[in-house]
């Protein structure tokens, strides 16, 4: 993907890095695929504010992305890259041979014009949907089931993807984003190919007023509340606040958040900072 850098005729736009959209080919979605997007600005169904710091924003349609895959052995033209309000990753329009429109994550390099497919039977191209049994080791994929039949829950955001390291019976080995080896059913699908706009993480706002578009409200520092408000409030002067918790004392930085014996503890063979779990 392509960046752009602004030149600073404003304040906001001197440090500003946006998206160039060089992929996206049309700016109208598939009326079709559309459903509203409800704003809540963080309050429950009494009208109580349960989330602080959300409200405002842009208007959005959300688009239906079909993440099972399941138009199994036909095949679809890809009519157009486009930009997706509500995700990271730019998504693609297919059309099937039976005149069905469907939305799926765009991975890098599909093109409009190629062809896809999802099966058994389908060979490890970018943009095809196959079980990971089928597919060879090393291929780079993303949006991967965790149980069969259920869609796509893993490595969905943009620039992302596993890597099928090994197959063991029943259980097929990926190297995570994270860097996590962790075993899946084999049996699970997969889409072939890295997320599109990999850039995505290079981005720079500029600006405050681009959160604002985002629907993020400005955000209160805990160290510059008073004791009452935040545990790390009050003091003389600047004071540091101790150690960084949140504004109901749980900690931030360095305390262990994984659920001990978690059911899937079994399937993780090496967690993301190396360490191998105990057995």
């Amino acid at each position: 993907m392509a960046l752009k850098k602004y030149k600073p005729m404003t304040a906001g736009t001197r440090w500003r890095i946006g998206n160039a959209y060089a992929e996206i080919t049309t700016n109208k979605p598939e009326k079709s695929l559309l459903e509203p997007v409800k704003k809540t600005g963080g309050r429950n169904a009494q009208g109580r504010r349960s989330m602080r710091y959300i409200g405002g924003g842009h208007k959005k349609h959300y688009r239906v992305i079909d993440f099972k895959r399941n138009k199994y052995n036909v095949e679809a033209n890809v009519v157009s890259i486009e930009y997706d309000p509500n995700r990271t990753a730019f998504i693609a329009l297919l059309q099937y041979t039976d005149g069905d429109k469907r939305y799926i994550l765009a991975p890098q390099g599909l093109q409009v014009g190629a062809t896809v497919v999802s099966g058994e039977n389908a060979a490890p191209e970018i943009g095809n949907s196959l079980p990971m049994k089928n597919m060879p080791l090393g291929t780079m994929i993303h949006n991967i089931e965790m149980q069969p039949g259920q869609g796509g829950k893993l490595a969905r955001s943009a620039g992302a993807s596993a890597q099928l390291a090994n197959k063991e019976e029943k259980y097929a080995v990926l190297k995570m984003p994270s860097g996590e080896l962790r075993k899946v059913l084999i049996n699970c699908a997969a889409t072939v190919g890295v997320v599109s706009n990999s850039d995505h993480n290079l981005e720079t706002a500029g600006k405050a007023g681009v959160n604002r578009w985002k629907g993020i409200r400005p955000r209160n520092r805990g160290v510059a509340m008073n004791p009452v408000d935040h545990p790390m409030g009050g003091g003389e002067g600047r004071a540091s606040g101790g150690h960084p918790r949140s504004r109901t004392g749980k900690y931030a930085k360095g305390e262990k958040t994984r659920t001990k014996g978690k059911g899937s503890d079994k399937l993780i063979i090496q967690r993301r900072d190396g360490k191998k779990l105990t057995k």
